[in-house]
This record gives structure tokens, C-alpha cells and sequence, in this order.
């Protein structure tokens, strides 16, 4: 496992739509692994094979309940409505409030290509419907309700 550089805003790479995945290749299962160990590593709750530099459909995310790998995700139900901060690996230091559905159901393959559907809500659904438009080349800030502003971190002890 390696850790990946992030994207950041500007970068052409983030502005691209993704192919698909069509077998889980070495190559694949490393990417995966090195997903979610950058992921972690900068307390990410997401991330999208683009914002390593990868056009592939493949998204990691753990909203605390353990990593799910996501591969060709798709939302085929989505309903309710919340507004909230959201921020972004790609975007280092900034928040804005964004509008996303509070439900989501989506359908995607996992590791070994096995068919799932998940649901989900609040947090989950944020961050499905966040890390699924990084796959088509948009990023939240062309959701943002208002301005962006800083984030402060708690510094670690």
C-alpha cells in the first residue's frame, strides 16, 4: 500500500468523467488499497479514483461504519432533502453549505465485481452523492450555496 497525492482544484484530471471498470485487475486492487490508505491518512470520509489522479468509477468511502468499495456506482433512488457544511480532499482548508438528498440507494460491484445495492442516509448519502459527481468531473463547489470558507482542524496532541 502506498499513499496517493490528491488532486486539488485546478487540476484538468478533475474535471473529466470516468470509465468504467470492467475487471478487478492487480492493478485495480492496489488502487483500492491505496484509496483508502490515503483516504485515512488525511481523515477523508471519501474518495474518488480521480482525485488520485485515476479516470476509473471506482470510490471509497467510511462514514465510521468501515470502509465500502464501490465500483461503476450508480444512485437509482434518491429523496428527502439536506443542507450542510461539506468539504473536500481536493479542496484543502474549505467548506461550503450544499443542498444533497438526505436518502440514497445505489448500486455498485464490490472487489471480487459481486453485485450490491446499499442504502443509506444522511452523512452516507453526502457522501455517496459527492464522491459518485467526482466520477463525471464535478466537484461540490458548483453546489455551494453562498461562499466558501475556511475550515479551522483541531490540532492533534
Amino acid at each position: 500500500m502506498a499513499l496517493r497525492q490528491i488532486r486539488t482544484v485546478g487540476d484538468p484530471v478533475l474535471t473529466k468523467t470516468c470509465k468504467e471498470i470492467r475487471e478487478v485487475t492487480p492493478r485495480i486492487s492496489e488502487l483500492v488499497m491505496d484509496m483508502l490508505e490515503t483516504m485515512y491518512e488525511a481523515n477523508g470520509v471519501g474518495l474518488a479514483a480521480p482525485q488520485v489522479g485515476i479516470l476509473k468509477r471506482l470510490v471509497v468511502i467510511d462514514v465510521g461504519d468501515g470502509p465500502i468499495v464501490m465500483i461503476n456506482p450508480r444512485i437509482l433512488e434518491s429523496s428527502g432533502l439536506q443542507t450542510g457544511d461539506e468539504g473536500c480532499l481536493s479542496v484543502p482548508g474549505k467548506a461550503g453549505t450544499v443542498t444533497r438528498p438526505n436518502y440514497v440507494k445505489v448500486a455498485f460491484y464490490d472487489e471480487e465485481m459481486e453485485a450490491y445495492e446499499i442504502e443509506g442516509t444522511e452523512l452516507f448519502a453526502r457522501a455517496v452523492c459527492h464522491e459518485l459527481d467526482h466520477l463525471d468531473g464535478h466537484m461540490y463547489t458548483e453546489k455551494v450555496e453562498g461562499a466558501l470558507h475556511d475550515v479551522q482542524y483541531e490540532e492533534e496532541e
